[in-house]
């Protein structure tokens, strides 16, 4: 089994900051990308941010210079820093990650539960 457990979303001002956290745990072997992807209402999911096990980042062009993603391979986790949040990046967030289970040779796709961030004075 594989587990991806998300923290840290919320209710912030504009302007203002929130990090997420998403930890990876269970029978995994290697780990590739990891990412975050977010689904407002009424909209399909998108992608925000990925990270590459080497580090390499991509980000939408609407997250640009306000958010940051990162990683921590030793804890099997993936972080999202969200600065100068406005309201349009009020949505459910999902994390992702690319994974080889072990015993398998097979690389798959889980996604986390998703935690909401609402963007609002």
């Amino acid at each position: 089994q594989v587990q991806l457990v998300e923290s840290g979303g919320g209710l912030v001002q504009p302007g203002g900051s929130l990090r997420l956290s998403c930890a990876a745990s269970g029978d995994i072997a290697d780990i590739y990308t990891m990412g975050w992807y977010r689904q407002a209402p009424g909209k399909q999911r998108e992608l925000v941010a990925t990270i590459t096990s080497r580090g390499s980042t991509n980000y939408a062009d609407s997250v640009k210079d306000r958010f940051t993603v990162s990683r921590d391979n030793a804890k099997n986790t993936v972080y999202l820093q969200m600065n100068s949040l406005k309201p349009e990046d009020t949505a459910v967030y999902y994390c992702n990650t690319e994974l080889r289970r072990l015993g398998t040779p097979y690389v798959n796709h889980y996604w986390g539960q998703g935690t909401q961030v609402t963007v609002s004075s």
